[in-house]
């Protein structure tokens, strides 16, 4: 014969993990909203250069678009990025420090551009691209890598792709 209050405390157990089972599914509805976001690479310019240490700053900008009918923040964008199809290093715009309310949203159907800093450290693999890049002459940039994008309830880690001249 089963106890009573082990009755009790199974189906309190149950009841505890069909919550959890429920909000699990609440949040993924987001899912599908979130992978819609786009990111475009519309701009890249030289902040500073430092001839002795053989380093620039570049800035990136990138244009986040929300086509989705869900607002969103971006917490990440992690990017290889290449000047004239070889690869000059990494890069990261971060705002997993700042709580969601305090980030950037993107309403739907929006676009807001985000900046990032990127450092490029000459290397004789890259000095071509490094004098090209330096001197301001024309050059094709390609970004590659992740976006996460964050609403309330869910996150989604989507990869993108995206060149510029």
């Amino acid at each position: 014969m089963v106890s009573r209050g082990r009755v009790v405390i199974t189906a309190a157990f149950v009841g505890l993990g069909l919550g959890m089972l429920g909000l699990v599914y609440y949040a993924s509805l987001d899912n599908p909203q979130l992978e819609k976001v786009q990111l475009d690479l519309v701009g890249v310019k030289v902040l500073e250069t430092n001839s002795i240490d053989k380093r620039a700053t570049l800035e990136l900008t990138f244009l986040v678009t929300n086509p989705s009918e869900k607002t969103l923040t971006v917490s990440n964008i992690n990017y290889e990025l290449f000047v004239n199809g070889k690869d000059v290093g990494n890069g990261r715009y971060s705002t997993e420090d700042i709580a969601m309310p305090g980030r950037a949203g993107i309403y739907a159907g929006k676009s807001i551009e985000l900046t990032s800093k990127f450092n490029l450290v000459y290397t004789d693999q890259i000095a071509n691209e490094y004098s090209i890049i330096t001197s301001g002459e024309q050059a094709s940039y390609r970004a590659k890598g992740i976006i996460s994008a964050e609403s309330a309830w869910s996150i989604v880690e989507k990869p993108f792709e995206s060149t510029l001249g």
